[in-house]
């Protein structure tokens, strides 16, 4: 048995008492140490829903975790036992033809920890320990701790979300939105090169921490008329940032839609984009970035510590997501497993 953060509804989280299974012969046992609260968690908590992945059961939440093998897998793959480990948290099908064309991060069979949108639903890894697929742990460097292993998969988010923008090297990059996310991409954009970053968000701190990571210049609101910035990562999921994203780009510059909106469907500035000639680039989550970025945390050529605003026993877990609610007074909540 072990203690588990569950969700059954809106509003209510919950720390249980679980049964840890009984790992098959491809699976290890991972002693989680730390994990995330992502956005999606948020929802979960607060609404009993993301978009259109809806509870209908108690489900364990989180997929940002990182911990030591305790048990191995048994048939020898995987990393050995004590091991410290980032966990990936996607098992895309394999056989379609996104995962043939090395784009699985659209697998459309593809399942997630902590996610409503199968059922039944595929519990999360915020628990003292979890079982998992041994091909899905990646080994941590000596030199990353396994509390910053545990952003290795949100820089992953990141890291795509950059990739998605294609050459960023000297170029004059937006980031709208500097939510954990959006501090990651201006760490992601700072290592890749990025000649200025400018970074917009409503709120004084995460513009504060933006600049711990390398953003050149930050406003709290839309920045000045004229920017002229090449491309823009918009990170904050409104129509009014998408907004500000636009009118920041200058004529034939480069749009990533990163930020996920509360319905799929919102106002958009199709004019603009059209008579500008901005092209747009679409990023959800990762794959194979996530051993770059671990890679990029070991050699130290990405800076995340400082996203990191608060950490809470997992007993605490309530108060800890309502720290996390407020972008104002947060930035990355941890909390420890």
């Amino acid at each position: 048995m072990c203690e588990a953060l569950v969700a059954r509804g809106a509003g209510d989280i919950r720390i249980e008492r679980r049964a840890v299974k009984e790992p098959a012969p491809h699976e290890a046992v991972v002693a989680v140490g730390y994990g995330g609260i992502c956005g999606s968690d948020l929802h979960y908590w607060s609404h009993g829903a993301v978009g259109e992945s809806v509870l209908r059961a108690p489900m364990v939440l989180g997929h940002e975790v990182a911990g030591h093998v305790l048990s191995a897998a048994a048939d020898g793959s995987g990393p050995a036992e004590g091991t410290a480990v980032a966990v990936h948290p996607a098992s895309p099908c394999g056989g379609c033809d996104y995962c043939a064309a090395g784009r699985a991060s659209l697998c459309p069979r593809t399942s997630y920890l902590g996610s409503a949108a199968r059922v039944p639903h595929t519990d999360g890894a915020l628990a003292q320990r979890f079982v998992v697929t041994a091909g899905r742990l990646l080994p941590l460097p000596d030199t990353v701790p396994v509390r910053k292993g545990a952003l290795a998969e949100p820089a992953s988010v990141a890291w795509h979300a950059v990739s998605r923008a294609g050459e960023v090297k000297g170029k004059r990059v937006l980031v709208v939105g500097a939510g954990p996310i959006g501090a990651l991409v201006v760490a992601v954009l700072r290592r890749a090169g990025a000649g200025e970053i400018v970074v917009t968000d409503l709120h004084e701190r995460p513009v504060r921490i933006a600049g711990l990571l390398g953003a050149t210049t930050g406003f709290t609101g839309p920045p000045p008329p004229g920017l002229d910035a090449e491309v823009a990562i918009e990170s904050s999921g409104s129509p009014s940032g998408v907004a500000t994203a636009v009118a920041g780009l200058r004529r034939g510059g480069h749009l990533v839609l990163l930020g996920l909106p509360p319905k799929p469907e919102q106002p958009f500035p199709a004019g603009l984009v059209a008579t500008r000639e901005l092209t747009i680039a679409g990023s959800f989550r990762f794959h194979t970035e996530m051993a770059e970025v671990i890679a990029a945390l070991g050699d130290g050529s990405l800076d995340v510590e400082p996203v990191i605003s608060h950490e809470f026993p997992l007993r605490e877990a309530e108060t800890a997501f309502a720290v996390a609610a407020d972008p104002s007074a947060s930035g990355k909540v941890l909390l420890r497993c």
